[in-house]
């Protein structure tokens, strides 16, 4: 068996898809490569057929009909056969002297019985702009395991976005992780479900995965953030749901700096969708922000004060012209913190 799988979701990637695979033909052992063709309607089939056909020992094709980028995850989860698990999106990259590094530290960490999530850097690279790291040094310890007790506050510019993230394969599979398919945005899912579970872990400070931000097309070009704000919404309900109660951590069933952790993220979330509705600034913008910030009182009227009270929260709902400007300012600090650009 693998010890990680690397899945890659990939639809119409054919311009890039190579870009993501090339580097990962260098690699010999305890890696599968598992390409997800989403119904592609370019080459990336073929692509991904010619790469498990040259190292067979390392990649493996999927196809299947179009479900979205969370229904080619669902896919490279279930066919996963590695002990620990990353997603790869088809126009990113890892870094192999990195990736060597983690598989390294997965091997001595399985001798003495494993952890439920290793973390690492990870790079913005931004077309046209210069690069920018995600650094969890000031969060986490290096160099040995350790549980959220051994960990700081997160700082207003550090998330664990999902390219951060090396989970257990059989800890995701008991979180019960099943994203909407043809919705876009799940990565956000894939970081809060399965982490509210995490409770060992392990800090590499190495920058395995580089993410590709700035391209056109992408999901999170502020327009088209706004034309998919309902998938946005979707996503941010389904993300509250998964958080755990105050109760349970209350109990010590779920450690406290774990809740702040995904609290933390969630307001992030949050206040990108919120700011991109007041963005819209149309009738029906402000009503579907209005009546989401409703239903998260409703639901949650601890998580709602806490959301509102937070800068971002805050400035992305304020009312009025003068409040429109705060919040196109709030809004690009939002994308600029959660690493939109």
């Amino acid at each position: 068996m693998p010890l990680l799988s690397i899945v890659v979701p990939a639809y119409n990637a054919a311009d890039h898809l190579h870009r993501a695979l090339v580097p990962l033909l260098r690699m010999r052992h305890d890696i599968e490569v598992i390409v997800v063709d989403d119904g592609s309607t370019d080459a990336t089939a073929e692509i991904a057929d010619d790469y498990a056909r040259r190292r067979p020992d390392v990649f493996r094709a999927i196809h299947q009909p179009n479900r979205g980028h969370g229904g080619a995850i669902n896919t490279g989860l279930a066919e996963a056969r590695g002990t620990y698990l990353k997603v790869l999106d088809a126009d990113d990259w890892l870094s192999i002297p990195a990736l060597e590094q983690v598989l390294q530290i997965l091997r001595t960490l399985e001798e003495c019985g494993g952890v439920d999530a290793v973390f690492t850097d990870y790079v913005h690279d931004r077309v046209g702009k210069s690069n920018r790291v995600s650094r969890f040094d000031s969060v986490f310890p290096a160099g040995r395991v350790f549980e959220w007790g051994d960990t700081e506050r997160f700082s207003r510019r550090q998330y664990l976005m999902m390219h951060a993230i090396i989970y257990r394969t059989e800890m995701v599979r008991a979180s019960g992780l099943r994203l909407p398919e043809n919705t876009f945005y799940v990565d956000n899912l894939y970081v809060v479900v399965p982490l509210a579970r995490v409770r060992s872990m392990y800090y590499l400070p190495g920058k395995l995965y580089h993410y590709v931000i700035g391209r056109e097309g992408q999901s999170v070009e502020a327009d088209t953030m706004l034309r998919r704000v309902d998938q946005q919404l979707r996503v941010n309900r389904l993300a509250l749901r998964a958080l755990p109660s105050p109760a349970e951590v209350a109990t010590g069933e779920v450690p406290a700096p774990l809740y702040a952790a995904l609290l933390h993220y969630i307001e992030a979330i949050c206040a990108v969708t919120s700011a991109t509705l007041a963005r819209g600034g149309t009738r029906a913008h402000l009503a579907q922000r209005d009546a989401f910030w409703r239903e998260v009182k409703a639901e949650s009227p601890w998580v709602y004060t806490r959301l509102r009270r937070s800068f971002m929260g805050a400035s992305s709902n304020l009312p009025g012209h003068a409040g429109r400007r705060v919040t196109s300012l709030a809004y690009s600090v939002a994308r600029r913190v959660v690493g939109f650009s």
